[in-house]
């Protein structure tokens, strides 16, 4: 974090300063919520939540080299002691980003936020120092975590931003004001807590009426240059193949860049394709030129986020042959997003286990589909380990019979429907959808998927797994990724 004394911070905050000796010493480590990563010269922030509260952890926090502790209440340690932590931590937040100088993109969307997030990052980091959040830190205490990163050589601060109702970006974008907006889709995510997608839109425009007021443009539309370099209007970055983002354009004062695969995206991607390996390639168009990407990520839908990311990256200046070269290389930052990993034996297990709704879980199933043309060739077979889609309301079950539908459809091999009544729906889905019927198999747990999978996985087969958080499903494929006695598999190929 920028250097800041504890006497500047309580000002910050509106605090006051309980039990420190000396209020002009300076917290120089980082700003964490786990006492666990406290490190020497930070600072520890208490959260009293339903569980656990971080208020029985200050003294430990301190001892292991915290100056201080932000808290509700005195905690016989140095403190910093408000009204309302999270509010507090959000005002601090705010005081380094407009210290740093750094240029925030904020990024939204139902779909695709941490994997387009990763790619922005990527590719940023090439051209200065870059900070981003470490998996989905998308909310109201992770976001300002992140943005406390920030350090005075910071250039660019990527921040992903969550809602889970009407107002919750706007708060978000208020903290860590961002000069590029990125809106990547309006799906039903969260549906059940919106209600429908047109409040979902609502929720996720919030990002671009944020935005600071566009720059005067240059020459065939490109922004004006002045001084350093290009100028620090606000700058919308939207899907122009998603109905929803698109009609965001009339909802901001920023200039708008659309990117996708529509003929009037300005970044665009043509001649879309897939390997065997269900890879994809394609040629990136922008105002600037063309080149062409093949990345290594998995899945089709990867190619709207390497656009995404594409968009902010030429917006700051990057060359189009960079961004290309950056996209072909970029891998996968954050954990159980699309990892693939092929076992000693051949078997290929995909875990995307973090999260899921309908449109990521479709997405999913069309890139295993890609990935086991090449065991079919072997005999392999393809395997989609599914669990609960959460907070989807009154449409679960119908999303949940879809999803199942969809994986006959694909001609998936294999179905493995892992859970409850949810689960249930999706094994039904696949049962009615035709004439599958031992193909599809509804278990209660992950055990009993561990078990059914290790008695029947073949060399060549392909196994995604894929449910939301809550149902932990990455146990499966971490036990799938171990040998019988607990050790990890050897001989194969190294996650991406």
């Amino acid at each position: 974090m920028i250097s800041l004394s504890l006497a500047e911070i309580a000002s910050i905050v509106g605090g006051q300063q309980h039990d420190i000796p000396d209020p002009d010493r300076e917290v120089t480590g980082p700003v964490v919520s786990d006492s666990r990563a406290v490190r020497p010269g930070g600072l520890f922030v208490a959260f009293a939540g339903e569980r656990v509260d971080g208020h029985d952890f200050a003294v430990g926090a301190v001892e292991a080299g915290a100056v201080a502790v932000l808290a509700a209440r005195p905690v016989g340690v140095p403190a910093i002691v408000v009204d309302d932590v999270v509010a507090a931590l959000g005002a601090l937040a705010r005081a380094v980003v407009n210290k740093s100088g750094a240029t925030v993109i904020g990024l939204t969307g139902s779909a695709g936020k941490t994997s387009t997030k990763d790619l922005i990052a990527q590719l940023l980091q090439r051209h200065g120092p870059t900070v981003w959040p470490e998996g989905n830190l998308n909310n109201e205490i992770g976001l300002p975590l992140t943005a406390l990163r920030a350090e005075d050589t910071t250039r660019h601060l990527v921040l992903e931003m969550g809602a889970r109702g009407i107002g919750h970006i706007r708060y978000l974008a208020g903290l860590t004001p961002p000069r590029i907006g990125v809106v990547l889709n309006v799906g039903t995510a969260h549906l059940g807590e919106f209600g429908g997608r047109e409040q979902i839109a609502q929720a996720k425009g919030e990002l671009v009426e944020s935005l600071p007021v566009a720059d005067e443009e240059g020459p065939e539309g490109l922004p004006a240059e002045g001084g350093g370099g290009r100028r620090a209007g606000g700058v919308a970055v939207l899907n122009a193949d998603d109905p929803y983002v698109r009609a965001m354009a009339s909802r901001t004062k920023a200039r708008t860049v659309f990117f996708g695969e529509s003929a009037d995206a300005a970044i665009r991607a043509e001649n879309v394709r897939l390997n065997g390996l269900g890879q994809p390639s394609f040629t990136l168009h922008t105002p600037s030129g063309c080149s062409d990407v093949t990345m290594r990520l998995y899945g089709e839908h990867h190619v709207s986020n390497a656009l995404a990311a594409a968009a902010v990256a030429h917006e700051l200046g990057m060359p189009v042959d960079e961004i290309a070269a950056a996209l072909s290389e970029a891998g996968t930052l954050s954990r159980w997003r699309m990892e693939v990993t092929e076992r000693a034996d051949g078997v290929t297990v995909v875990n995307d286990a973090y999260n899921a709704n309908p449109e990521s879980m479709r997405a999913a199933l069309r890139a295993l589909v890609a990935m086991g043309a090449a065991g079919r060739a072997r005999g392999g077979r393809t395997w989609a380990v599914l669990g609960e889609m959460a907070e989807l309301g009154e449409e679960s079950l119908a999303e949940h019979d879809a999803v199942g539908r969809l994986v006959v459809r694909l001609n998936v091999s294999k179905l493995v429907a892992v859970g409850g009544r949810e689960a249930a729906w999706l094994d039904m889905g696949a049962k009615n959808e035709g004439s599958w019927g031992e193909e599809s198999v509804h278990v209660s747990d992950a055990r009993a998927a561990i078990d059914l999978l290790r008695r029947e996985l073949r060399p060549g087969d392909v196994v995604l797994v894929k449910a939301s958080r809550s149902v932990g499903l990455e146990r499966v494929a971490a036990a799938l990724l171990d040998g019988e006695d607990g050790s990890a598999a050897t001989g194969g190929a190294a996650s991406r």
